[in-house]
């Protein structure tokens, strides 16, 4: 009977034992588990935290790259508006050489030396050339008026045509500036 007693005392405190391990092995899996889903979360988190900067630097640079541009187009139109404005200036010192050489008279045969008239003198023969190339310059000059005349149009061109344009202009404003001095000398 003692030893019955015994065994189920040894029995009870094996089982006892056990539970007691079993307990502390689920105590250490749900830590554990604990352990892993806190890690994970905070991963979570990390990772949203870096999509976040990267989407702001990402919105920052398009933000700067757009202001860029902005810039760009601010410039190329003040640049067009700037030769746009010279041309007109230029047109209207044309126009306005063209009416003083108009008003200023040309020279006539009556207004030739009195030497003869199948004579000429030097100065004579002067004159008359310096009065072909301002009849040059002029007619010259009414092309370049009727040009100028079209900036309208003009205005709806692109940058690189309207340089274009101007570009060829240039050569009659310097067929102009030669036949004003040859006007000049005429004087």
């Amino acid at each position: 009977m003692l030893r019955t007693e015994e065994r189920q005392r040894l029995a009870r405190e094996r089982r006892e034992e056990r539970e007691k391990q079993h307990a502390a092995k689920e105590t250490q899996i749900l830590e554990k588990e604990r352990k892993a889903k806190l890690q994970y979360e905070k991963q979570l988190e990390e990772r949203q935290r870096k999509l976040k900067e990267m989407k702001q630097k990402e919105e920052q640079r398009r933000a700067a790259v757009e202001e860029k541009r902005k810039q760009k187009i601010e410039e190329e139109k003040e640049r067009y508006e700037a030769v746009l404005h010279r041309t007109l200036e230029r047109s209207q010192r044309l126009e306005t050489r063209q009416k003083r050489w108009s008003w200023g008279g040309s020279v006539t045969p009556d207004s030739e030396g009195k030497t003869g008239k199948h004579k000429r003198s030097p100065s004579t023969a002067n004159l008359k050339q310096a009065e072909a190339a301002v009849s040059k310059g002029l007619s010259s000059s009414s092309a370049a008026l009727l040009n100028a005349s079209d900036r309208a149009r003009r205005s709806q061109l692109s940058p690189l045509d309207s340089s274009v344009i101007s570009r060829l202009l240039a050569p009659t404003q310097a067929s102009l500036a030669r036949s004003k001095s040859a006007a000049t000398l005429a004087d």
